[in-house]
């Protein structure tokens, strides 16, 4: 596998299907245990070289784990993958660290609970064997250092034990006893503060019951140390954050806009993309991804609950009100429905690793988009396309609002993402190949299943996770907002408005009329 190229070349034949095998599990819990809230992952990140594996938790903690078949066979990560032979055993990740990265807080302006969950995390380039990285919950990005520190311990003490007793004094000492009465809580009577007396005198060859410390260091400990924290730069919740090329710099992007931030500067930021319009009743699409280029430092992309995705360009203005080169698939023709919209939002992108192909995801289906390609992608994936008689039971407990990520192989020839049931579809994406692998997360992965999820009607979404423009059979309502609620509440019609970024309120309409005219069962 060629682990530079980002998106593999033309090939005579497409590559074999690969062979699962179970690897290793991280945090399995013991038969009758109950898993706490606090402790489901809801973040993960593997770094640039895939030696380094950071987890995020809805308690606000980051645990790194460590590649050790590496360091155990004394030769690179590269050299063993271009190797002829098989490895002998899987690739071994051991725990390294953790810490608590965020905690939860309150603001007092809005009168808003800030949940502690890690919604992010990103690596930054290492330097001097220290590890670096971001992490963020919906408000405050973190900026972490986490290294090796020696262990200084004291390994005799200052004074003779044998010669000390009480709180400390000494018992035995060569000072006159007339001398030590008058140094009584350090201060000397009868005599100037800066001088010394002339009855102190010490032995030849110094006052043998002190000793000057030894130190010494033994083990060494990883440190995990906050160096810097970027907050109140977002009005809405934190969806994407991605560290540039150039190792200085990174994006954070919430549902209307994109600052930069220098990773240095902590107090300021730069708002590059902002579509929030000057009414709200005109907002038709929110910001769902934004990721930079892997190796263009002035480039960046960023998705739409529109199902778009832009390229800009940062050497353009430092306002990028407009894209450099718009990615979108325009619908055939009579295919439209009232799902159309939600369905094609975008939940999710990535760059390949040279950055010529974007991977996105929406809800159906995987596209892989060619950059210099804008008339429509390259590959369509189709996921879960047995839901697609569903979506109507999925619109109503609110599980086609579900955001799913997507991910590419180091060598480019495979795309991975997940869907439910505790499924994961891989698809080769090489000219010709026809691989869709679905395998269950498991110590089985060879296993396979497809079923449609049965699930709870979940909480409202965490932020404005959809804004949706309707047609003439919604009976006249034009956009659903979804803001952080905690009930909701139906406005009628005639008097809908649509409401500023602060308002934690929801605008919907009556379910039983859309289920009857949309789906045409009683209601």
């Amino acid at each position: 596998m060629d682990g530079v190229s980002g998106v593999a070349p033309a090939v005579a034949e497409p590559p074999s299907p690969l062979e699962w095998k179970f690897s290793q599990v991280f945090g399995e819990r013991t038969a009758g245990e109950e898993v706490q809230e606090v402790d489901i992952i809801s973040a993960i990140e593997f770094d640039k070289f895939g030696d380094h594996l950071a987890t995020g938790d809805r308690g606000g903690r980051v645990v790194l784990f460590e590649r050790t078949d590496v360091k155990e066979s004394g030769r690179s990560r590269r050299d063993l993958e271009q190797a002829d032979y098989p490895l002998s055993r899987h690739p071994e990740f051991h725990y390294k660290t953790e810490f608590q990265s965020h905690e939860p807080e309150f603001d007092y302006l809005k009168s808003l609970e800030i949940e502690e969950k890690i919604n992010k995390i990103q690596w930054c380039q290492a330097a001097n064997g220290a590890l670096f990285l971001l992490s963020t919950n919906d408000k405050t990005i973190k900026y972490w250092k986490v290294q090796e520190k020696k262990v200084k311990k004291i390994s005799e003490l200052n004074v003779d034990p044998t010669k000390i007793a009480g709180n400390g004094s000494i018992t035995n000492s060569s000072m006159p006893f007339s001398s030590r009465a008058g140094l009584s809580n350090g201060i000397c009577y009868g005599q100037s503060y800066n001088s010394l007396s002339n009855e102190l005198s010490f032995p030849p060859g110094g006052i043998p019951s002190l000793r000057l410390p030894v130190i010494t260091s033994s083990e060494t400990n990883l440190v995990a140390r906050n160096r810097r924290v970027y907050a109140h730069a977002h009005d809405y919740h934190i969806n994407s954050i991605s560290s540039n090329s150039d190792g200085e710099t990174f994006i954070s992007a919430d549902d209307l806009r994109i600052n930069l931030w220098n990773l240095e500067i902590s107090n300021q930021s730069f708002n590059i993309v902002d579509v929030k319009p000057a009414n709200m009743e005109d907002l038709t699409e929110v910001i769902t991804s934004a990721e930079f280029h892997p190796t263009q430092c002035n480039t960046l992309a960023y998705s739409s609950s529109k199902g778009s995705i832009r390229l800009i360009d940062l050497r353009q203005s430092a306002l990028c009100d407009s894209h450099s080169k718009l990615f979108e698939e325009h619908e055939a023709p009579g295919s439209r429905s009232f799902f159309t919209e939600i369905i094609a939002s975008v939940s999710d992108i990535k760059f390949s690793k040279n950055g010529r192909h974007i991977l996105s995801r929406d809800y159906m289906t995987l596209k892989l988009w060619d950059i210099n390609m804008d008339a429509g992608p390259v590959a369509t994936f189709q996921v879960h396309e047995y839901l697609r008689p569903k979506l109507c039971d999925l619109y109503e407990n609110d599980s086609i609002f579900d955001k799913f990520e997507c991910c590419l192989s180091g060598d480019g020839l495979r795309v991975a993402t997940g869907s439910y049931s505790n499924l994961f579809r891989v698809f080769g994406c090489t000219p010709g190949s026809s691989e869709a692998t679905t395998l269950e997360a498991s110590k089985n992965p060879q296993r396979r299943q497809m079923q449609t999820p049965s699930r709870p009607s979940r909480s409202l979404g965490s932020s404005i996770t959809r804004v949706v423009r309707r047609g003439a059979e919604t009976s006249g309502l034009v956009h659903v907002l979804r803001i952080k609620c905690s009930c909701p509440v139906l406005i009628p019609l005639k008097n809908r408005r649509i409401p500023s970024a602060l308002d934690d309120i929801i605008y919907s309409f009556n379910f039983l009329l859309l289920k009857e005219k949309v789906c045409g069962d009683d209601a």
